[in-house]
């Protein structure tokens, strides 16, 4: 046997301990077992709908997961759902990101915080991109700065995200690393990031801010995009390989995206540390680098500990950020 077929046996070792703690049958006695569930809260093609895919492959080889869509503020919906109607649903995984973690920052998500859900797992890191058609005059980042420079409204900026989203701060730290005012900006705001990508495959804006995960699946088809530049630290691998970072090109610009799950504020503590198990397992796997670069994602594990510490770290970032920029939602 294999070190990948041992690894994921343990996966479906732990998962079907987490269904029997459920109550739930195996499957051919009774009552068969039902589906999990994973929540993308935006329209498909985006990056919650990313982020449930690759748990469906995660957990392929112990039982189906159905993804489901609630959308409605890119999160706010499922977000507010989970933290009031839904509160103690064991099998229903519920997709965030950083953006996420934002937009509470903001107070977008109404009246609820970091403090409303439980957060499971961060399984994979992201990064931001800036990308254009490949019949755009647009060939790096300083034609767009001096773009920008010489007439704002020359350059229509399209993302996943409203005004003060993750996207639309992308948008706005290049602006500003540009010499211009941020709150000039022609921003073009869609109801995830697919619906973006389709606004400049269309020609409808010049520019696109989102995500690297999200445009791979288009890059990698071979889809008439150009990406000007990843926002990380350093180059990206894989279809990003030659794409230079924001750093080279003079601007500083790095924005991280991680993706995850969250679970309702009162679902069992047993049934959290199953699933925690589960997913830490799928992640220690041989072959889970490689899954994450199919869906080109980069590898960051966080569970338990770890993970709240890192929630409390990224909201106190995003707060300070919201309070620079000025975007902060006065309370209802």
């Amino acid at each position: 046997m294999t070190r990948t077929q041992t690894s994921r046996r343990s996966v479906a070792r732990a998962l079907l301990g987490l269904f029997a703690a459920m109550g739930w049958q195996r499957p051919g006695s009774a009552q068969a077992l039902p589906k999990a569930e994973c929540v993308a809260g935006a329209k498909a093609g985006g990056g919650f709908d990313l982020t449930c895919r690759l748990a469906t492959e995660m957990l392929a080889t112990t039982r189906e997961l159905r993804t489901t869509y609630l959308p409605g503020g890119i999160g706010a919906v499922a977000f507010t759902t989970f933290a009031t109607k839904r509160r103690g649903e064991r099998a229903s995984l519920v997709a965030f990101s950083s953006g996420s973690l934002l937009n509470l920052a903001q107070g977008k998500f109404g009246p609820y915080t970091e403090a409303d859900v439980t957060w499971l797992a961060i399984v994979a890191v992201d990064y931001g991109v800036i990308a254009v058609r490949n019949d755009s005059p647009f060939k790096s980042l300083a034609d767009v700065a001096k773009a920008l420079r010489s007439d704002l409204r020359n350059v229509t900026i399209g993302a996943g995200g409203t005004l003060g989203s993750q996207d639309w701060f992308k948008a706005a730290l290049l602006a500003r690393a540009a010499g211009v005012n941020h709150k000039s900006m022609r921003f073009v705001a869609f109801e995830g990031g697919g619906d973006a990508i389709a606004a400049l495959r269309g020609g409808h804006v010049s520019l696109f801010a989102g995500d690297a995960a999200e445009l791979s699946q288009f890059v990698g088809k071979g889809e008439a995009l150009r990406v000007l530049a990843v926002l990380s630290k350093e180059r990206l691998g894989g279809v990003y390989a030659n794409v230079p970072t924001a750093r080279e090109q003079g601007f500083e610009v790095v924005w991280p995206i991680a993706r995850g799950f969250y679970l309702g504020p009162e679902v069992p503590d047993a049934d959290v540390r199953a699933w925690s198990e589960t997913l830490r397992q799928a992640m220690n796997a041989p072959d889970y680098p490689t899954l994450l670069a199919r869906h080109g994602l980069q590898p960051q594990a966080l569970t338990g500990e770890p993970l709240q510490a890192f929630i409390a770290s990224e909201m106190t970032r995003y707060r300070q950020l919201v309070a620079q920029f000025q975007m902060m939602r006065a309370p209802r």
